[in-house]
């Protein structure tokens, strides 16, 4: 055998030599009260047998009471009258009840032809009602009815009581007695000779001197209980006085001095058994500190750690306290030392088993022991796994399916009704009235709860094949939406989430054919300009230019750059103003001032155009707390478009007003070029209504003066309608 081996049936050794010790330890503390400094007759079972005896004894010999003597103790009381007068009801209820019991009867007698059987009923009928309705006017009728009844419970109690003589006779053999009655002095005895030869300690195992033994209601510890027995028993209880004793020279069919010499030879065993296990745990403690036996299994353990590791900290705990009381309880199991086996094979056999039983669920427990100590040796491990108990996930579980309380609600009255039918189906093999209930509540609930069921799986089924359907791009028809359900809402959510689908493909594909618009003006819009300042650029460096033609060509790049600086900086002023980083320097500014600035600063360009600009609300100061100068952008990028977007000969407007706390800024045009474009589109960057991209205009006004309204939490429309182009501009009000 290889020293692995060696080393794990050592192990395994100890764990039988701790499974005694454990065992020994547990049964000598179970049994100490009945073994320790005691012998049988001290004992619970000793005593139970010696009552019984005595209680025996009293009734058979002792009372001598009689049928005859326990019938005169009979009395009815005034409730016990009024008890049996109104037991089935009052008198017309029970006469009632008398005629409907013999009219089925009757009736079939006479459609039988049958007219004498049909007397003998009516006879029998008109009996009953009869002693009925003397039940209602005489005591005395029901009294001699109630003593009668009496009289049977007596004789019935006389009859049970013969079935317990052969007990008495059993123990009579048993036990040797001898009592004497303090009144009447009558003695009472199954001895020859008298108590001072017979009861001695040599001669006896056990006895008991009573000065005074009552045998006040011993009867209510023996027999079935009756009242008028009770009554007799406690008018002629007697005291007795003597000596009740065991002798040691029984017979064979003595069993309690069987059981005597049996509790003597198990007193043996127990402290055997006890002191040798006692000795054996202690062994057991001293190898494992020394050897610690427990590594051998590491890697084991570890591997097995692996897959205990990942079951809930609840149900771990829980288990391993199922597992210690089950090795609790077979550990105190001491059925195998004191049963006493037929023969020291079956004595070897229930060792052998209880071993078996006792070392596993031992090395159940120790085996969870270690892996807990070794997973929650650390806190923290600790409170990870109780935030992952098996607990929380039922709650969460329950929390859950009650996140809509109707769907809930409605699956436990489902399962509800489906249990009661399945108890009631089988209530049907008990008792077969209740298949016609059964059958009758399956018509009427059961059935009609299948088909909506059906239906309601039937509708869920389809929205699962739509959803299928939506998730692989196929937008069929909308589901249909019935009443007020949860499907229903379900079905309707699935709808608008197909429109919510196409819509957003709507605008992906919007956004994309604008990025590539975006591209293509910003390409064009950048590459015109630096195409000419790199054209008049190579010219300049002709050896042969002439002045004039220098200047011309150096004004050209002059201003071409500053046409591309322009560009440049609103590209990057419009970038900052979309993703917001930008702040605002905000103050109470005069809107209305600032408005006549920018038009101001536009007035040579006014002057020399051909447009006519109506300008009204500007004499009265209007304020809100705004950037001045970013503001100022907004109006100079608008009143810039107007003069470059604006059909020539035609009149711009241009309407500043306060309403409701709000600032309304109005500038209404006519363009010069078709707007053929959404209307949403011309805030879009590099846009522009120019679809030639003619004009002089890097197509970022708009997108510019939307943000910067949009950053003061205004909001800044427009409106066409044919050529006219509106643009208003609403702002908060100080």
């Amino acid at each position: 055998m290889s020293k692995k081996w060696k080393r794990r049936a050592a192990v395994i050794a100890w764990v039988l030599l701790l499974t005694y010790g454990l065992s020994g330890l547990f049964i000598g503390l179970s049994k100490a009260g009945y073994f320790i400094n005691k012998d049988y007759f001290q004992t619970d079972p000793f005593n139970h047998t010696l009552d019984d005896f005595i209680n025996k004894l009293w009734v058979f010999e002792l009372s001598k009471i009689t049928k005859e003597d326990a019938k005169k103790e009979i009395t009815v009381t005034k409730d016990e009258i009024d008890e049996h007068r109104y037991r089935y009801g009052n008198l017309n209820e029970q006469i009632t009840s008398i005629k409907e019991q013999y009219e089925g009867k009757i009736q079939d007698a006479l459609e039988a032809k049958n007219e004498e059987v049909a007397n003998i009923y009516k006879a029998e009928r008109d009996a009953k009602i009869e002693d009925i309705t003397k039940n209602f006017t005489s005591d005395d009728h029901v009294r001699q009815k109630i003593i009668k009844e009496k009289e049977a419970e007596i004789d019935q109690y006389f009859e049970e009581m013969e079935h317990y003589r052969r007990e008495f006779l059993d123990l009579k053999n048993t036990f040797q007695y001898y009592l004497r009655n303090t009144e009447t002095g009558e003695i009472f005895t199954n001895i020859e000779g008298t108590p001072e030869q017979v009861f001695t300690n040599k001669q006896m195992a056990f006895i008991k001197t009573y000065k005074e033994l009552s045998t006040a209601d011993r009867f209510q510890h023996f027999g079935k209980y009756n009242e008028a027995v009770e009554r007799f028993y406690n008018k002629n209880a007697s005291v007795f006085t003597g000596q009740i004793a065991i002798p040691k020279a029984a017979p064979e069919t003595n069993i309690v001095l069987k059981e005597y010499y049996d509790f003597k030879q198990d007193q043996i065993i127990y402290y055997i058994y006890t002191l040798a296990g006692i000795a054996a745990l202690a062994l057991s403690i001293y190898f494992y500190k020394k050897t610690e036996v427990v590594r051998v299994f590491q890697p084991e353990l570890d591997q097995i750690a692996v897959s205990y590791n990942r079951v809930p900290i609840d149900v771990k705990f829980a288990v391993f306290f199922i597992t210690v009381c089950i090795a609790i309880a077979v550990l105190d199991d001491s059925w195998f030392l004191f049963g006493y086996p037929e023969n020291i094979y079956s004595f070897a056999e229930g060792v052998i088993y209880h071993f078996f039983w006792t070392t596993l669920s031992v090395a159940c427990v120790l085996l969870q022991a270690k892996l807990l100590v070794e997973r929650y040796k650390v806190h923290g491990q600790f409170k990870e796994d109780l935030s992952k108990a098996m607990v929380w996930r039922i709650i969460d579980a329950v929390k859950s399916a009650f996140l809509n309380r109707r769907v809930g609600t409605q699956v436990i009255i489902i399962l509800a009704i489906v249990f009661a039918f399945g108890m009631g189906f089988a209530a049907g093999f008990v008792e077969p009235i209740f298949f016609v209930v059964y059958f009758f509540a399956f018509l009427f609930v059961g059935f009609p709860l299948f088909i909506w069921l059906m239906k309601r799986i039937g509708y869920f089924n389809r929205i699962v094949k739509h959803t299928s359907e939506l998730a692989a791009g196929n937008f069929e028809q909308d589901l249909p939406v019935k009443g007020k359900s949860v499907l229903a809402n379900f079905a309707r959510n699935i709808n608008e989430l197909k429109y919510g689908v196409k819509a957003s493909q709507r605008e992906r594909a919007k956004s994309e054919r604008l990025k590539t618009e975006l591209i293509t003006n910003v390409s064009h819009d950048l590459r015109t300009p630096l195409t000419s300042i790199i054209t008049y650029t190579e010219l300049l460096k002709t050896p042969d230019l002439s002045e004039d033609e220098r200047n011309s060509y150096i004004e050209i790049i002059d201003r071409k750059s500053k046409r591309l600086k322009v560009l440049i900086d609103d590209l990057f002023e419009a970038s900052k103003m979309a993703s917001g980083n930008i702040e605002l320097l905000k103050e109470k500014v005069d809107v209305a001032q600032l408005l006549q600035q920018a038009l101001a600063e536009y007035d040579e360009k006014i002057n020399e155009s051909t447009l006519q600009f109506r300008v009204t609300g500007l004499e009265t100061p209007v304020y809100a707390v705004v950037d001045g100068q970013k503001m100022w952008r907004v109006f100079d990028n608008l009143i810039g478009n107007i003069l470059k977007y604006s059909l020539e000969h035609t009149r711009v407007y241009i309407d500043l007003k306060r309403k409701d706390n709000k600032v309304i800024i109005e500038f209404k045009n006519i363009a010069k070029y078709e707007l053929g474009c959404d209307v949403d589109e011309l805030f879009e960057r590099f846009k522009r209504g120019d679809a030639s991209r003619q004009t002089e205009g890097s197509g970022l006004g708009l997108a510019i003066a939307k943000s910067i309204v949009d950053l003061h939490g205004g909001e800044l429309t427009i409106v066409v309608d044919g050529d006219l182009f509106k643009v208003t501009v609403v702002l908060d009000a100080s």
